[in-house]
Order: structure tokens, then C-alpha cells, then sequence
């Protein structure tokens, strides 16, 4: 998959994805990030993506466009691509969105900043909107950190347990089971005695009961 992500700090990008299993995919060419400054698309000599707002108000806007500019240069035609706003006025980013977004060949990912973007791009280029959560941050860029992060979990060879992702938090609406590992006592906490009763029935039903439990 190739992520493609339109943003003014492409800098901000370097350092989370060049290490830990993102990295790995990377190299083995199971994942691509690209991050572009929009600021290349500007027109005038000081780059210049945003402008205050028609009919006043505080603020300013990111302007269409060196955004729309930017997207019709990434975007692969052919490709199986979407365009995504980061915006606290999109739809909550879920287990579920992940799974969904990891269909596709190509993510373009818009990172907002200042005040949003102007309308116009929203209606021309973004094919959907996500927020991470009913909060404010100082740009979209944590937001698309979260997206890339999570989307490529599903992709096959992404993780070296293949059924690593089906095992995790919210598979089926439901958080993931107590875990444990050695030693079998730990400041006078030992572990449940069906881990260690070698039943793999009772374990998989102890486990369903305890992700019940949690979620409840």
C-alpha cells in the first residue's frame, strides 16, 4: 500500500515511521510513505498556503490551490486511491475504518491545519472525512500518524503473526482478553490455572468470558 501524505512539517513524519514493524514492511516494499510539503505548490515566492477567510473571522485557511495541486499530483489514476481530510468534523476513526481503508492501493491523507481547509477542496478531492476523537489538536498530522499506523496492520505480510490483528481490541466490538507471560507469580499475583491446564477449549471460553467481562 502507499501512503501518501499532504502536509506543511513533512519532517514530522521522519522520525515514527523509521523504526519498530513499519519500518520492516517498509523495506520488504509491503508498504510505501511518502510526505509531501504543500508549500510546493504554492505559486508565489513565499510558498503560501492560507489566507484569511472570506466574511471575516479569526484564523486562517488553507487555500485551494496549492491543496488541490498537490492532490492531482499524487494521485495515482490508476491506482485503487482515496482521499482523506483529518477533521475534527469527520466520522470517529474506528477498528472498523481501518479494516475498511485497508482495501484500498493508495491512501492520500490531507493533514489539516489553522483554521481547516476551503471548502472547495472538500467538495472537489476528499472522498472522506476522519477524526480520531472529540478533541483539538494543533494539526492533522497525529491524526494521520494514528490512520497509517492502524490501516496497515491488515495488510498481509505486515505482521509476523498473520493472526496477530484478528486477535486484537475491537475484533467483533470487543476488547482483547488478560494476558499474561512468565513467571507464574508475580509479587504474590499468579496467573489464572487454566493457562496453565494445557485445554485449549477452556482457555479459548475462559478468554471469550474475560473479553466479555472488559468490554462490559
Amino acid at each position: 500500500m502507499k501512503f501518501d501524505i499532504l502536509t506543511i512539517f513533512p519532517e514530522f513524519f521522519e522520525s515514527p515511521f523509521s523504526l519498530g514493524l513499519f519500518n520492516k514492511a517498509r523495506e520488504k516494499g509491503i508498504v510505501q510513505l511518502d510526505a509531501h510539503d504543500i508549500r510546493d505548490y504554492a505559486e508565489d515566492k513565499h510558498r503560501t498556503v492560507d489566507d484569511a477567510p472570506y466574511g471575516g473571522g479569526g484564523g486562517m485557511l488553507m487555500k485551494p490551490g496549492p491543496l488541490g495541486r498537490a492532490i492531482e499530483n499524487v494521485k495515482e489514476k490508476s491506482s485503487n486511491s482515496i482521499v482523506i481530510l483529518t477533521t475534527p468534523a469527520g466520522e470517529i476513526f474506528t477498528d472498523q475504518t481501518a479494516r475498511e481503508l485497508s482495501e484500498f492501493d493508495q491512501l492520500i491523507i490531507i493533514c489539516g491545519r489553522y483554521e481547516g481547509i476551503d471548502e472547495r477542496v472538500r467538495e472537489i478531492y476528499v472522498d472522506r472525512e476522519i477524526s480520531i476523537g472529540d478533541f483539538v489538536l494543533s494539526g492533522g498530522e497525529h491524526a494521520a500518524a494514528v490512520i497509517v499506523d492502524s490501516v496497515s496492520r491488515f495488510l498481509p505480510g505486515f505482521l509476523g503473526n498473520v493472526t496477530s490483528s484478528e486477535c486484537d481490541s475491537f475484533k467483533d466490538s470487543i476488547l482483547e482478553y488478560p494476558q499474561y507471560t512468565r513467571p507464574e507469580e508475580y509479587m504474590g499475583k499468579k496467573i489464572p490455572e487454566v493457562l496453565l491446564s494445557g485445554n485449549h477449549k477452556d482457555i479459548d471460553e475462559w478468554r471469550r468470558r474475560e473479553s466479555v467481562k472488559r468490554t462490559y
